[in-house]
C-alpha cells in the first residue's frame, strides 16, 4: 500500500492522482506476502461486544487468527485466502459491519474515545456525530467518489483527535456548536449547533465539486490546500492529548496493544472486559468504557499495556517481513527487541523512565506505511541495519545515522530524547 503523502511544499508541482487509491476493504482485499488483507471500517472505533466477537470468529475461521487496530481505529484481518471474500462479507453483514457495498472504504471516521474536556466538555457526544456522519455517508451517492484515504475526525474538544490532521475535523464546542477545520489549515469554519454532521458532509462534496471543477484528483485535501477558501476563526495547535492507559479519570479503562496487534484468544478477553462496548482508538488500542480497574490485572496478563511511562509509548511500525514482500528486515521483532530492553543506569540505550519521548515509527522500506503524523524518530531498515533520523513538524532537521541492528535500540533512544 503506498504511503500517505506529507504536506503540500511551497512551490511544489499540485498532485494530481490519475489512478484510484489502492487502499484496502472489507470487499477488496489486499494481496500481501502472507496471504489477502481486509480492512473493516469501523467509524468512530465504535463496536458492540457481539460485533468485536465476530470479528474474531472470522480472523480465526479465514486468516491467520489474529487482529489489527489499524493507525485510524479500524481493523485488519490477514493472512486469508484469495477467495474467502464472500464468506468473509457475508459474516460482516450479519454483525452490522457492512452496511454499503458502494460505500465501504469510504467510511473513515476517527472520534475522540473518552468524554469531552475543556471547554467543549459536555457539549457534544461525538459518538453520536459518528453514527450520524457514518450513515449520511452510505447515503449519498457522490461519496463514492472520495479517496479510501479521505479522513474525518471528531475532536470532543481535547485535541487528541484534531492532531491526526484529518481532511475534515470537527472540533467540538459550546452548546452544541463546532469548528470546522479543512486539511492542515491554521484557521476554521464557525458551525452552529445541530449542523456539525452536515458541515463536515458539505466540506467533503465541496472538495470533489471543486478538484472536479480544476480538472484534477487527488486524495487528500492538503495535497491542494488552496482549493477550498479557509475559515476565518484562528484555531490553537491540537494538544494531542490522549487518553492515559490504564483507569480513566471518568470511568472506564484505556489498553494498548503492541503494534496493534491482537490474538483471537487476546481479543476475547478484551470484549469481555469490555462488558458491553470498545471504542478503538486511533493509537492502537481500546477503550473500555464499562469496565472496572480491577478487570487491569487480567488484562495486563493477557499482554496489553495497561501503564505509561515505558519505551512502548508512541512506538508504532509497518508489517515488515514476512507479511510484505517489500519489507527489507522483520521490522516488528526488531523493534521490540528494542523496546524490550532492559534500563541500565546512565546508559543512553533506553529512555529513563518516565521521560517524554518523541513517537516512533519503524518501516521497512521508504513507503513508511502507517506512518504517524507529525514529529517523530523515523527508522527505516536499509537492508544492512536501519537509518535513523527525526524528521516531521516545522523544526524537521537531518538527524540522520545509519547504524548496525545491535546499536539501533541506542539510537533510537537518543533520537526520541532530541528536544
Amino acid at each position: 500500500m503506498p504511503p500517505e503523502p506529507d504536506a503540500a511544499v511551497p512551490g511544489a508541482a499540485v498532485p494530481d492522482r490519475a489512478r484510484s487509491d489502492a487502499c484496502p476493504g472489507a470487499l477488496r482485499l489486499h494481496t500481501a506476502d502472507d496471504g489477502a488483507l481486509a480492512r473493516v471500517r469501523l467509524p468512530g472505533g465504535l463496536l458492540a461486544d457481539r460485533q468485536a466477537l465476530a470479528l474474531a470468529g472470522a480472523a480465526e475461521a479465514l486468516g491467520d487468527g489474529r487482529l489489527e487496530i489499524t493507525s485510524r481505529g479500524n481493523v485488519q484481518l490477514r493472512g486469508l485466502a484469495s477467495d474467502c471474500g464472500g464468506e468473509l462479507a457475508e459474516r460482516l453483514r450479519a454483525a452490522g459491519l457492512l452496511p454499503s457495498d458502494t460505500h465501504e472504504r469510504v467510511r473513515n471516521i476517527v472520534a475522540s474515545p473518552g468524554p469531552g474536556a475543556g471547554p467543549a466538555e459536555g457539549s457534544a457526544d461525538v459518538r453520536a456525530w459518528a453514527r450520524a456522519l457514518d450513515a449520511a455517508l452510505c447515503a449519498s451517492p457522490w461519496a463514492t467518489g472520495l479517496s479510501g484515504k479521505f479522513l474525518f475526525a471528531l475532536d470532543d474538544g481535547r485535541g487528541d483527535v484534531a492532531a491526526l490532521d484529518a481532511d475534515v475535523t470537527l472540533i467540538a464546542g459550546p452548546a452544541g456548536t463546532a469548528l470546522l477545520r479543512l486539511g492542515r489549515a491554521a484557521t476554521g469554519r464557525p458551525v452552529p449547533a445541530g449542523r456539525a454532521v452536515a458541515a463536515a458532509l458539505d466540506a467533503a462534496r465541496e472538495f470533489l465539486d471543486a478538484q472536479r471543477a480544476a480538472g484534477l484528483r487527488a486524495w487528500h485535501l492538503r495535497e491542494l490546500p488552496d482549493l477550498l477558501p479557509p475559515g476565518p476563526v484562528p484555531l490553537a495547535p491540537p494538544a494531542g492529548s490522549r487518553p492515559p492507559l490504564g483507569a480513566l479519570p471518568g470511568g472506564g479503562l484505556h489498553v494498548g496493544l503492541r503494534f496493534g496487534v491482537a490474538t483471537a484468544g487476546q481479543w476475547r478477553a478484551l470484549v469481555d472486559a469490555a462488558e458491553g462496548e470498545l471504542r478503538l482508538t486511533p493509537w492502537r488500542g481500546a477503550v473500555l468504557p464499562g469496565a472496572p480497574a480491577g478487570r487491569l490485572p487480567a488484562l495486563a496478563a493477557a499482554g496489553f499495556r495497561t501503564a505509561a511511562g515505558t519505551a512502548w509509548d508512541g512506538a508504532s511500525a509497518c508489517t515488515g517481513l514476512p507479511g510484505c514482500a517489500k519489507s527489507r528486515s522483520d521490522v516488528r521483532a526488531d523493534a521490540a527487541r528494542a523496546l524490550d530492553m532492559p534500563r541500565v543506569p546512565d546508559s543512553p540505550r533506553v529512555p529513563e523512565e518516565g521521560a517524554a519521548l518523541l513517537p516512533v515509527h519503524w518501516s521497512g522500506c521508504e513507503r513508511r506505511c502507517g506512518h504517524p503524523a507529525g514529529r517523530r524518530v523515523d527508522v527505516l531498515a536499509t537492508g544492512e541495519g536501519y537509518r535513523v533520523a527525526v524528521t516531521g513538524g516545522p523544526q524537521e532537521r537531518d538527524t540522520a545515522v545509519e547504524v548496525t541492528n545491535e546499536l539501533m535500540a541506542a539510537a533510537v533512544a537518543a533520537a526520541r530524547r532530541t528536544t
